[in-house]
Order: structure tokens, then sequence, then C-alpha cells
């Protein structure tokens, strides 16, 4: 199971818009909020790259217009090539002009998240966290709290976001378990992939967690830290 990823910021994305597709141009002009507008191109800018990079495709803005991202009706972002659907699986997220795409073959229910590591109120961790995630909080040297409570709550968004329900679902139906300990080298020094990287492999600090739903099902994945900033992926086979 190889599951990519890439990242680009606001500043990496064009100004003009002749990388997008007619669609993707219509949707953009219904879109009145400028923050709504430029986190939207942010992300297709984002999705566009791995995908010509996953399927060795041009990258010029002339060729990035022939792959379009369209949402779903549940929300979750697909893939089309030349108005076919493109044999991959993308999830987005996006925040503090930064946007990352995790990608992958089709057949696969996948889910990223980005979080800036901030203060949570202890409000916020009892009305979203589990009871064990709530008492793994609590064991947490105080200094350490906010990097784990984003990351629980990272991985919370990729799962929801892999079983195409997101947050209409209540968090406390997933419950987060990182596998190895939470102080880990932080990797800030290190400038992200360009133009896409194996999550797997390479010097970029991944670490795995697992995600159990409903006490019955178990999903896979992987957390980094650096630039304070916590990414999660979540990724497992659909069901058949």
């Amino acid at each position: 199971m190889d599951v990519y990823w890439v990242e680009q910021t606001a500043n990496d994305v064009p100004a003009d818009n002749q990388w997008l597709s007619a669609g993707e141009r219509q949707c953009l002009i219904r879109l009145r909020i400028p923050k709504r507008r430029t986190d939207w191109r942010l992300g297709r800018w984002t999705a566009k790259h791995a995908v010509a990079a996953h399927l060795n495709l041009p990258s010029d803005l002339h060729s990035l217009a022939n792959i379009e991202i369209r949402a779903a009706p549940s929300g979750a972002p697909e893939v089309f090539l030349f108005d076919q659907p493109a044999p991959v699986t993308i999830s987005l997220s996006h925040t503090a002009q930064a946007a990352m795409c995790a990608i992958a073959r089709a057949g696969f229910r996948l889910g990223c998240d980005l979080e800036v590591i901030e203060p949570r109120s202890n409000a916020f961790v009892s009305d979203y966290f589990t009871p064990n995630e709530q008492a793994l909080v609590e064991r947490t040297a105080e200094h350490e709290r906010p990097r784990l409570i984003n990351l629980l709550w990272s991985a919370k968004e990729s799962a929801l976001k892999a079983l195409h329900v997101g947050l209409r679902l209540d968090t406390n139906c997933v419950e987060v378990h990182p596998l190895d300990a939470l102080k880990v080298e932080d990797n800030k020094d290190q400038r992200d992939p360009c133009p896409i990287a194996l999550l797997t492999s390479g010097p970029y600090g991944w670490h795995p967690l697992q995600v159990s739903f409903a006490d019955a099902k178990v999903f896979h994945g992987w957390w980094r830290d650096a630039d304070q900033m916590i990414r999660s992926v979540i990724c497992d086979p659909e069901s058949r």
C-alpha cells in the first residue's frame, strides 16, 4: 500500500487561472468570500501537482487544466483526467496558507489532515475526545499537550474523511492510538519534498498510528510534526 503526499503554500499558486479547467473556473466564480477562494485555489493547485507527479503527467499550466478536481456527493474530492475518472484517490487539507494532498491508487479509502499546533481548551478535549484519549492527554506532560491534542484531532479528521462522512459523524466514534513515543525530533529544517514523496520512506519523520472506528474497524495511518504543524494520513482498502 503506497501512499504519497505533496505540500504547497499560497505563495506557490499562480495569480491567473489558466491551470484550472472550465468547470473549475465556474466553481471559482461562485465563491464570493476571498479566503474561501484562496483556500479553494490552493487546494486545487496542490491536488493537481500530486496527480501529475503520481501519474507521470506534465505539470505545465496548460496541462494542469486537463486535470479536474470535483466534489463527490459526500464532499470528498474526486479526480478526472480529460473528463474521465482518473485511477487515483486523493484527500485534501489546508490551513494557515498551506495545503496538503495525499494520493494513492484507486481502490483505497484515504483521508489526510493538516493542523497548526496550537492550544486547545479543556472543553475541546472533553467534547471531542474519547475517555481513553482524554486519559492519554492527562498523562502527557503539559508542555507536550498541544502537540498531542492536535495530533489526535488531526487523525480523527483524517479517519472521518476516509469514511467520507467528515465532521457529520460524532468524533467520539473514532479513537486514535499513536504507536510510538510522542517525543520525536522536529523536522522543521527539512523542506517538504517536491513534487511528491512516499510516506513510508525517506527522512521526513512519519510515524505510525491506528484509528479504531465503532470498536470494530481499525484504520492504519501515519503522522508527522514539522514547521509547527501536524500532518496525518489514514489509508485503508475499500470494503468490497
